[in-house]
């Protein structure tokens, strides 16, 4: 290892290669949910079953499965596309893709797991696109960089939308998954932004 002179220290930029490893945990992930989402619609094992069921002991698997599981192809599909775009962001303008999605996965299904509608089972990874949306929209200014902020302001202007996700309006869909998913993501882009920010300065 080799430390350049003060004031003349060099900046590592990721080579195409790098871009491409940044982005494989998240291509496993969406991976998995069609692998399980295939294992559900070709063989018996019924697995949307292990989703979260509000205030049920036994549900509290779901905490950690519900992302996994979805409510047929058209379900998952829907989710893919953001999952990929998001994470990918995620994964290319910080190093939180893992802690953040952990963070949302669990900080989100509990609170759906505390708050969701009663006699329901919730299933799908939309939360997970909500928390990682909230997360980029904030993560930038608070962590005040110039690449993460500029993602996020891309992130407000195309998937704004998602905003309306979090009101109870359409029957069938959980809002609470949205909203908790959304909350986990902003508590956790003000906590890494400013510690990322706390880091730099030191």
């Amino acid at each position: 290892m080799v430390a350049a002179p003060a004031g003349r220290r060099r900046v590592s930029r990721p080579g195409g290669s790098a871009w491409l490893q940044r982005v494989v945990p998240v291509l496993v992930l969406v991976g998995l949910m069609w692998l399980s989402e295939l294992l559900d619609l070709l063989t018996p094992l019924r697995l949307d079953g292990y989703g979260i069921r509000p205030r049920d002991p036994d549900g509290l698997v779901g905490v950690v499965l519900s992302p996994f599981l979805h409510l047929g192809l058209g379900h998952l599909v829907a989710n893919t596309s953001g999952l990929l775009v998001l994470g990918a962001l995620l994964a290319w303008t910080t190093r939180h893709l893992w802690l953040v999605t952990a963070g949302v996965v669990l900080l989100g299904g509990l609170g759906v797991w505390l708050l969701g509608g009663p006699n329901t089972v919730v299933i799908g990874a939309s939360g997970v696109v909500y928390g990682y949306a909230a997360f980029l929209a904030v993560y930038g200014f608070a962590a005040r960089r110039l690449a993460p902020a500029m993602a996020g302001l891309f992130v407000i202007l195309v998937y704004g939308g998602l905003l309306w996700g979090v009101l109870p309006l359409r029957e069938g869909v959980s809002w609470q998954g949205h909203l908790f998913g959304a909350l986990a993501g902003v508590g956790l882009a003000l906590w890494l932004g400013r510690q990322d920010r706390t880091a730099r300065r030191a």
